[in-house]
């Protein structure tokens, strides 16, 4: 169903399965693990990285999420009334936490009585 909607193979090598890459691709994602852990099954990790990359830049994932999303709306598999973000599983960065800043350009006031 979304093989049309991978990018062609460049001209040159012969290009590794798509399938494989894929799966590679997959798996990276769904274990969090790092690509240099990439299991030999799925072909050498930097093609698989470069692949990621490539599909990533060029709007590949957008797509096929896209296209999985159409296609399965029209079968009727999807129920958009259980789509829903919660900001309770939404983090913040560290710094985005409201600390306060000091640095050489900051004046920190204390707390206690001004004095006259």
């Amino acid at each position: 169903m979304i093989e049309p909607l991978l990018t062609p193979p460049r001209m040159g090598r012969p290009v590794r399965d798509r399938r494989q890459v894929l799966n590679g691709i997959l798996w990276k994602l769904s274990t969090g693990a790092a690509w240099r852990d990439l299991p030999e099954r799925y072909g050498p990790r930097k093609t698989v990285y470069e692949r990621f990359r490539r599909w990533s830049a060029d709007g590949t994932w957008e797509r096929l999420l896209a296209h999985v999303q159409q296609h399965s709306d029209a079968v009727g598999a999807v129920d958009w009334s259980l789509v829903c973000v919660d900001s309770t599983i939404v983090r913040a960065h560290q710094h985005a936490a409201g600390a306060r800043k000091e640095g050489p350009g900051l004046v920190r006031h204390s707390a206690g009585p001004a004095a006259d």
